[in-house]
């Protein structure tokens, strides 16, 4: 391993700017990338919805959702790309960086080729796994065959994003996220404008993403100029040791598409491609409001594996507290929001054709607020030796919604399923993972809710009543249900900012004052 002092050579290992500057500039693109998908998505799915037709695009979303779940072959070895190539980085080793790259870019390679093939088999045999008829089964074979290249494809160029997100360039991938969604919608647009169909739909945009995969490449070599990509450096003991960490963190993405992204296929298999459309308008709204209020619980992760190391259990204690408060604070009112609000919000935005969606944005919005505001908690028990213990817990908890959303499937529909849904998440979070948050950092179960939950649970209830009370006289249009959420959330800000005290009102003010004007005043500086 090379440790000797940085040359000329390999001053490209060095961070050219202030932390702060690096994590301000990664999360904020973050945000504008997901801002502009949320965006395109609220605009894109009633025109596809007016241009295909219910059934179309029920089968378009039945279609893709069978692809989503190949994303449990990285079997965390995303992740661990990430993780070792930021530990080879800051060790200075170029061999070793290459090395990593190749052996995941080969392994990833492999595991393109045997997707596709399971795409293949899926594809012809499609009329036997979903309740679809023959006409319907024959273009989702097509929409199969074509969106499973983009599945193959996406495993082993994965590895140059991940070399970018080791070099601490988060921004880089961000601003090509943003480029392709807008560049995606833009072909939808324009083929469905032309009059195309569902194929040419999917093979427009597949190819727009495809590209995406070259300047995803371009880019890392821009990053780590010597990066190289070959065979040779291909190295069992690397798989090895990426394996070491991947086969933990694989456990946790299973577990969590058992949690979140089976309900389409469930609805799929019992109910047909027709109300898997209903379920995806809640169910895009969800994963909008999950993706926009957790970004900041990822970065807390290495601060707690850092505290964890230095044996640092009031630091933990602390991050635990304000972590789980602050995320509570922000998703709590935009789920008060969209309870009292799914119904009017349904109506303006699609239609009534799918208000059967409403009920189901009631009950998700429950789990959504249970999922990020113990977000804090379970990337504590992750960092801090207790990911093994995390990964059973979350496995249980989706084998036991998988059961019970089938249960209930038949007598309830798709309220059902989001019931399914809910419950083994609630008694999981309520009673098994934030107790054990607590107890890891040895904090009181009690003194944790009243300083972290209380204080953003009250002005929730003020808040929906005061929105119920508001949505009575409201004319129900979309720019009207908009600014009711807004006055919704705004009324909950003021009402948080006092159920925390002064002091800690103070201090938060203070802390943002400092990052600020750190942003502002910090130079750039290498090596730092």
């Amino acid at each position: 391993m090379n440790n000797a002092p940085p040359t000329i050579d390999d001053a490209w290992l060095q961070s050219k700017d202030h932390h702060l500057v690096t994590i301000a500039r990664n999360v904020s693109t973050r945000y504008l990338a997901i801002a502009v998908e949320l965006l395109i998505g609220l605009v894109m799915l009633p025109f596809n919805l007016g241009h295909l037709g219910q059934d179309a695009y029920g089968l378009w979303i039945l279609t893709g959702s069978v692809t989503i779940h190949f994303s449990v072959l990285d079997m965390g070895y995303g992740s661990a790309i990430v993780k070792f190539i930021a530990q080879y980085r800051a060790h200075r080793d170029a061999r070793a960086l290459n090395e990593i790259a190749s052996t995941m870019f080969f392994v990833f390679a492999a595991i393109g080729v045997a997707a596709y093939m399971v795409v293949i088999g899926l594809a012809f045999n499609l009329d036997h796994l979903l309740r679809i008829t023959p006409q319907q089964a024959e273009t989702a074979k097509w929409l199969l065959l074509i969106i499973g290249v983009n599945v193959a494809c996406n495993f082993p160029f994965s590895v140059f994003g991940g070399v970018i997100d080791g070099f601490q360039r988060y921004d880089r991938n961000n601003v090509v996220a943003i480029c392709t969604s807008v560049s995606v919608a833009i072909a939808n647009v324009t083929v469905l404008l032309m009059g195309g169909g569902l194929i040419a739909l999917v093979a427009a945009t597949t190819s727009v993403r495809l590209l995406a995969y070259l300047v995803y490449r371009m880019n890392a070599y821009r990053i780590y100029p010597p990066l190289r990509i070959r065979a040779s450096f291909f190295r069992r003991n690397r798989l090895r040791e990426v394996t070491g960490f991947s086969v933990y963190s694989s456990i946790i993405d299973w577990a969590n598409k058992l949690n979140y992204d089976l309900d389409e296929i469930v609805i799929g298999v019992f109910l047909g491609s027709a109300p898997v459309a209903i379920w995806a308008v809640a169910d895009r709204i969800i994963s909008g409001v999950q993706r926009l209020t957790n970004q900041v619980n990822g970065v807390l992760f290495p601060y707690i594996v850092d505290s964890d190391t230095m044996q640092k259990n009031e630091r933990l204690q602390r991050l635990l507290l304000e972590g789980t408060r602050l995320s509570f604070a922000t998703v709590v009112p935009i789920a008060i929001a969209l309870m009292v609000l799914a119904y009017p919000l349904v109506h303006a935005w699609v239609g009534d054709r799918m208000i059967g969606s409403a009920p189901v944005i009631q009950i998700l919005s429950i789990v959504v607020a249970l999922r990020v505001g113990n977000a804090t908690g379970t990337t504590l028990l992750k960092g801090a030796g207790k990911v093994r213990y995390l990964a059973f817990v979350n496995i249980a908890t989706g084998l036991v919604n998988l059961a019970m959303s089938a249960a209930l499937i038949k007598p309830f529909g798709l309220v059902g399923v989001a019931i399914g849904t809910l419950i083994p998440i609630a008694i999981t979070t309520i009673f098994i993972l934030f107790p054990a948050a607590c107890r890891r950092v040895d904090l009181p179960v009690g003194v944790a809710f009243r300083f972290s939950v209380w204080p953003t649970m009250w002005p929730a209830a003020v808040v929906g009543a005061e929105l119920y009370a508001i949505s009575l006289i409201s004319p129900g249009t979309l720019l009207a249900v908009v600014a009711e959420a807004a006055v919704g959330v705004a009324s909950y800000v003021l009402l948080f900012a006092y159920a925390i005290g002064r002091r800690d009102r103070s201090e938060y003010m203070s802390k943002l004052a400092m990052i600020s004007g750190r942003m502002r005043l910090v130079p750039a500086t290498p090596g730092r």
